[in-house]
């Protein structure tokens, strides 16, 4: 399998990508605006111990309180519970553990998302390249990616050997076939390392950073760049020389690897992942049978609807379901990683008769989840057919980072329709006209929602304006969001004539061509704050700056013709209301 990671440098932001076989698995973004916060190490002061929830808020300096559960704060009190059997420590409220004022060193383990505050953990990690520190656990443990029993044993022997008393190592994958001195090196300097935290947290009173993680760059060289990757390729050349020294460090043996890109084509769009990165933005996911994924996102889970689309099959429908259910499978352990997708996942796979087939779809899903170095865990189909499973989740995923919710729809995904709107705008009509004594009023509203409490020929303001005794006038403005209904003027008739009719009859204007009249084309349209103005003749004209003369003036639209064009004619009847008769179409 060919492997290669890929990093694009910009002011303001470091993308690394990882490529496998041509295909892009894997993005991480690192941006100034937002910083990351997962691994750092503070010195926090308890504000707040919350024994009906077993937790604890600390402040650590951060926008929000840092939240800690009991389990997560055992070892805030160092070697009081250690005599304790496992059921004891469950017994155990966190009352028991934490005191408000207490300060303690805690780690970030959950970046803070929307409305939540970061996750905290008070038994620290160091992680290297080769091993990962645990200076609050007496442990030593090996990565089980390392299959072999001897090396195992080996590895296992120079940790126990190097690591001090009291403190615990994981040895990391990377690990395997490194002599006893690298990592013996590397133990202690993360030794070091935590004695220089540990000595700027007794003179540094609480909140207080103590130690920031490494950059984007250190870290997926740390993490992810081993004997596997084919290439390591960085396009800013300060960047580049930094890797290599950190390289000369770290792993000697890579820097045949590491390249820099120098040619003119942006790196991410030479490499295709530009491209890939909007397509998984998308709620719709093609697969390449014929089928598709639906993604939906809420703040409890992620679920994901698997439909045949287009995919016919060739022998029966069950053999169908079953290939496109396989595909579907192995394209959406692909879309997690891709898209950082964690937390509940629930999977709506296409009904499937047989348990043997269900059991060769999870057996899939599971093969390629194994790809993913973000732990998961598939639970099986439930009795409604549904698949749920879990990925762990550490960091906001890749659309939090590069979106932020809709601002016109507040984050639904939907917008309530015209026919609501312009009901809604009606009885909001008819309360302030109950309210208020003043003669007229004038409202705004977006032009499709405007059109319709007009109604066709203008009949629905006319019966409004009846039974309210208001004289209303209505003006469309596109800049509006659909389901706003600004109330621009109220007073007389003459004072909300003169804020409506921006124009009067003899006016010389200059305006833009914005548009083909909808129904006349031959026709173009102009707006003067929302108002219409409708240029005999300017179809032609449209995208440029004309005069314009105002031959007749109606409540919601005016009429005029270049001063240039001689004739034109007046086109399809409108009525005063703006609308062309008969149609009930708005001239904007």
């Amino acid at each position: 399998m060919s492997k290669e990671i890929v990093v694009n440098v910009r002011p303001g932001e470091t993308r690394a990508a990882v490529i496998e076989n041509g295909h892009l698995v894997e993005i991480q973004i690192e941006r100034q605006a937002h910083q990351r916060y997962v691994g750092n190490i503070y010195k926090g002061r308890v504000e707040n111990v919350l024994p009906g929830m077993q937790a604890a808020f600390v402040d650590v300096g951060l926008e929000r309180n840092a939240f800690l559960y009991v389990e997560d704060a055992l070892k805030a009190r160092e070697g009081q519970f250690d005599d304790l059997d496992v059921e004891d420590v469950k017994a155990l409220s966190i009352k028991d553990i934490l005191k408000e004022g207490q300060q303690i060193i805690v780690q970030i383990t959950k970046e803070p998302i929307g409305t939540k505050g970061a996750r905290v953990v008070t038994q620290i990690t160091l992680p290297g390249r080769n091993v990962v520190l645990m200076p609050t656990v007496d442990y030593v443990g090996v990565s089980r990616r390392i299959s072999n029993d001897e090396e195992r044993a080996r590895l296992k022997k120079i940790a126990m050997r190097a690591k001090p008393r009291g403190c615990g190592v994981i040895v990391r994958t990377a690990a395997e076939g490194k002599d006893e001195k690298e990592i013996t090196q590397e133990i202690g300097f993360l030794v070091k390392l935590w004695r220089r935290i540990k000595m700027k947290a007794r003179r540094t009173p609480a909140p207080a950073l103590l130690h920031r993680d490494y950059d984007l760059i250190y870290r997926i060289m740390r993490d992810l760049f081993s004997e596997d990757v084919d290439q390591f390729i960085v396009d800013d050349a300060h960047e580049f020389e930094k890797a290599r020294d950190l390289l000369n460090i770290m792993s000697p043996q890579l820097k045949g690897k590491l390249k820099y890109y120098a040619g003119e084509e942006p790196i991410f769009d030479h490499y295709g992942i530009e491209e890939e990165i909007e397509k998984a933005l998308r709620r719709r996911v093609w697969l390449s049978c014929g089928g598709y994924l639906v993604f939906d996102h809420t703040e409890a889970l992620t679920s994901i609807d698997v439909n045949t689309g287009r995919f016919i099959g060739t022998t029966n429908l069950q053999d169908t379901v079953l290939k496109t259910n396989l595909e579907a499978a192995s394209e959406i352990a692909h879309q997690l990683r891709l898209r950082n997708i964690g937390g509940i996942i629930i999977i709506d796979f296409i009904d499937m008769d047989s348990e043997e087939a269900r059991q060769q779809v999870i057996k899939r899903l599971d093969e390629e989840l194994r790809k993913d170095k973000t732990r998961a865990t598939v639970l099986g189909f439930t009795h409604l057919g549904l698949l749920e499973m879990t990925r762990k989740k550490t960091r906001p995923g890749l659309e939090e980072v590069l979106s932020r919710p809709c601002p016109y729809c507040d984050g639904r995904g939907r917008v309530l329709s015209e026919e609501t709107l312009a009901l809604r705008a009606e009885k909001e009509i008819r309360r302030m006209a109950a309210r208020q004594a003043e003669e007229a009023m004038l409202v705004s509203l977006h032009p499709s929602v405007a059109a319709l409490l007009i109604g066709q020929g203008g009949g629905n303001l006319s019966r409004i304006e009846q039974e309210t005794g208001k004289v209303i006038y209505v003006k469309g403005n596109p800049a509006l969001h659909i389901e706003d209904m600004d109330v621009v003027a109220t007073g007389t008739r003459e004072e909300v004539e003169k804020r409506a009719l921006p124009v009067s009859v003899g006016d010389v204007l200059e305006v833009e061509v914005q548009e083909p009249h909808a129904s006349n084309p031959s026709n173009g349209i102009a707006r003067i704050d929302g108002y219409i103005v409708d240029i005999d003749g300017g179809g032609k004209l449209v995208g440029k700056r004309v005069k314009v003369e105002i031959a007749k003036v109606f409540r919601t639209y005016a009429r005029g013709k270049p001063r240039d064009i001689a004739g034109g004619g007046p086109g399809p009847g409108l009525d005063e209301t703006g609308l062309q008769a008969g149609t009930g179409n708005l001239g904007f």
